[in-house]
């Protein structure tokens, strides 16, 4: 972030232009990531995709190959950790079943999934119907008889995303992508055994009659001819339609209140449940008994009575909604007062700004540059001050439009989404790591580029200090600023060109402090003529870049994991071999160059992917434990509901691994002493939401509490209205916070 030396340094042969031209068009392509990273990574899928709870697997049984008329079956395999659980079709009182979306060849078609029979999984005064150890969702993908391969030597290839809940008291929405490839010839047989208890497992269909009939207060379902050996037996029942029954109530052969046989017909009565919405003609219902299930269409007789009422919000509830409303700037409503004062509130925002860790030394160095230019028309500098503030004022425009684009796309995104891409991250290491190496002096281009481009910046200081602007913008989109954080929540409710003059304003207050220099000539004077220490502060500038790499490697350690940061390093070491080699003279010089040059293109293609790849595992394991004892838990959605549920007050940090500010507040007013005895007297409960990858749920949390970016800090008690905290915390208004509870 410290490249703005360049200002001053004009002994390069090779201007910081060429190379900000070139990187902020890289950038600019990694800052796709919603659809080409995101494409990427669903090429890159593979078969498996393990969490901390579950691991899912893609797999498929062919035992007679694949041939047109044929029918295959594929199948998600979930193993769960001890305790956890996924869902069935019906998931009882909450929870949500697995979903599996396919993407097939031509001529090859997905059937249902052929559910296994559930089980019954008690939770307090509630239960839910899913299933625990592993389990697997077999679906049969029927070949057409006009289907013609490419090639007999082709395998078919079978994409699939799939998405599951998975719950033990607290429950992690989860997905993945997953990509299989079936050979068309030979035979794939080698889970058939897994496949086989699958089918067996599916509820059989019965053609007994089976009547359900309904009353004010339940319903009574009797079923004849049910098998010989279930006579006598309690059995479990699971109703396919949701919310009819009250799922705890449903008997099961643990629990056979309710349930009886006369002779050989079952009977069952179970209440209604108080949320239902629906009145079918016609209840499918699985009876099991064991191992052994079969499925039934119940006739209904009888009226149902009235449906349940809409919901309504409860006053606790509705409180805290109206303080969300009121924790974010006055006049939310579009009106142009309301617009006006959220205007004020981002140029203070972007004005703080300058003064975060990530932005302040991009200012302090560009003040520097006014040592060169003691000299220079003050046109020109007024020039140079207003073309900074077009680059600052045209990327928040450029960012924000994206951003708006992409969520009006259906897309869960917030402020810094950038850096939620690894391509975006390795992309400003890369650079920062040549511009290290241009501030210590070898990376002299101006013996290999024609001198016409060696010189360009030269010729054009208006666009050197425009891409200037641009850049400033990529260091200080991680972070966000005391009133930042609330404007960019109110901006992303207002309609579209209302929002970007929210981003403009941002922007504004960003280059404010560089703009005002430019046109105040007494700025001159405060700063020391030049000399000799300009050339040795230019060299020194090359180990805070440097630093920059540092924290950007350990950022894609968090996305792509220990390989992806390895690999990116080693890409990085690979680089800095090839600069050095191209500034080597004579014939030895070139082969060596050409030698690194081949090296690096190999070591690319052997671990480039691993930099591109985000990895499924969690960012961080829950319960780690703070110096003072107390214990950090992983955020997920219901969690905060389900402690304040339980009488505990609840502190929630919004975070992220590339968010300096977050850093810095982690580091210093959540790991104080103090606060932490604080949180242990007050029993608190403390949640981390990590938003280092792209996480939808954090997202519109984010959203309801009127933010749209990084650091938040949040403590809830039941009963009040959540406190939404400074995003630069100080431990004085923390404690304060929490002795109000």
């Amino acid at each position: 972030m410290l490249f703005f030396t360049l200002s001053f340094a004009q002994s390069f042969r090779w201007r910081f232009a060429n190379l900000l031209q070139i990187a902020t068009v890289f950038i600019a392509i990694c800052a796709l990531p919603t659809g080409a990273a995101a494409q990427f990574s669903k090429n890159s899928a593979g078969t498996v995709v393990q969490t901390e709870q579950v691991r899912a697997e893609l797999v498929a049984h062919a035992p007679d190959g694949i041939g047109p008329g044929k029918t295959i079956w594929v199948g998600l395999q979930l193993a769960h950790q001890p305790h956890w659980h996924t869902y069935w079709k019906n998931a009882g009182d909450s929870g949500l079943p697995t979903k599996l979306e396919w993407t097939l060849p031509a001529g090859v078609t997905a059937g249902d999934i052929a559910w296994p029979a559930p089980q019954k999984i008690a939770i307090g005064n509630l239960a839910n119907f899913g299933y625990e150890g592993t389990v697997l969702l077999p679906v049969p993908l029927t070949i057409a008889r006009d289907f013609q391969p490419a090639s007999l030597s082709d395998d078919l290839e079978v994409k699939l995303f799939a998405s599951w809940l998975v719950c033990r008291q607290e429950c992690v929405p989860q997905e993945g992508h997953f990509v299989l490839r079936i050979p068309l010839r030979g035979s794939t047989a080698l889970l058939g055994a897994a496949f086989d208890a699958a089918r067996a497992a599916q509820p059989k269909p019965f053609a007994g009659p089976a009547v359900a009939a309904v009353a004010a207060d339940g319903v009574t379902f009797t079923v004849h001819g049910l098998p010989a050996a279930w006579h006598g037996k309690p059995l479990n029942l699971f109703p396919e339609t949701t919310e009819i029954i009250e799922t705890a109530a449903a008997p099961s052969a643990t629990r056979p209140a309710g349930q009886g046989w006369n002779g050989a017909v079952w009977t069952a009565r179970v209440p209604l449940s108080a949320q239902r919405t629906v009145s079918p003609t016609v209840l499918p219902i699985v009876l099991s008994l064991g191992a052994d299930s079969v499925v039934t269409d119940a006739r209904v007789d009888g009226i149902w009575p009235a449906v349940a009422e809409p919901g309504i919000v409860s006053p606790a509830l509705q409180a805290a909604l109206d303080a969300n409303t009121r924790s974010t700037p006055p006049a939310v409503a579009t009106s142009l007062a309301g617009w006006l004062f959220a205007l004020l509130a981002a140029v203070l925002g972007g004005l703080i700004l300058n003064l975060m860790p990530c932005v302040f030394p991009v200012l302090a160095i560009k003040m520097l540059g006014f040592a060169q230019h003691s000299g220079t028309h003050r046109y020109e500098l007024r020039a140079q001050g207003l073309a900074y503030t077009a680059g600052v004022v045209l990327s928040f425009l450029a960012l924000g439009g994206l951003m708006l684009a992409l969520r009006a796309g259906g897309e869960q995104l917030g402020w810094g989404f950038q850096l939620q891409s690894p391509g975006v991250i390795a992309a400003l290491a890369l650079l920062f790591t040549l511009i290290g190496l241009n501030l210590v002096g070898l990376l002299e281009m101006g013996t290999i580029l024609p001198s016409g481009l060696a010189t360009l910046q030269l010729r054009h200081p208006l666009g050197d200090a425009f891409l200037t602007g641009v850049l400033a913008v990529a260091i200080a989109s991680p972070c966000t600023a005391p009133f930042m954080g609330a404007s960019l929540g109110y901006a992303i409710a207002l309609p579209a060109a209302q929002a970007l003059g929210i981003f403009a304003a941002l922007g504004l207050g960003l280059a404010l402090p560089y703009l005002a220099a430019t046109w105040v000539p007494a700025v001159a004077h405060w700063l020391p003529k030049p000399g000799a220490w300009m050339v040795t502060l230019r060299t020194f500038m090359a180990f805070p870049m440097w630093a920059t790499v540092v924290w950007l490697v350990w950022v894609l350690g968090h996305l792509s994991g220990v390989d992806g940061a390895a690999s990116l390093l080693a890409l990085l070491l690979m680089v800095a071999l090839v600069v050095w080699a191209l500034n080597l003279p004579g014939r030895g010089g070139r082969a060596v160059a050409i030698i690194s040059i081949a090296v690096f293109a190999l070591l690319a293609g052997a671990i480039g992917q691993n930099v591109f790849k985000i990895e499924d595992t969690p960012l961080a394991p829950p319960g780690s434990q703070t110096a003072g004892g107390t214990s950090w838990q992983a955020w997920a959605p219901g969690r905060v509901e389900a402690e304040l549920a339980a009488g505990k007050p609840v502190f929630v940090d919004f975070t992220a691994a590339w968010c300096i500010t977050c850093q810095v507040n982690k580091k210093t007013t959540l790991a104080n002493a103090g606060v932490q005895a604080d949180f242990a007297a007050k029993g608190v409960t403390l949640l981390r939401a990590d938003w280092t990858r792209r996480d939808p749920a954090i997202t519109q949390a984010l959203e309801a509490l009127g933010r749209s970016g990084v650091p938040v800090y949040v403590l809830y008690q039941a009963g009040r209205p959540p406190v939404v905290l400074s995003e630069i915390l100080g431990v004085g208004e923390l404690r304060a916070a929490i002795k109000q509870l």
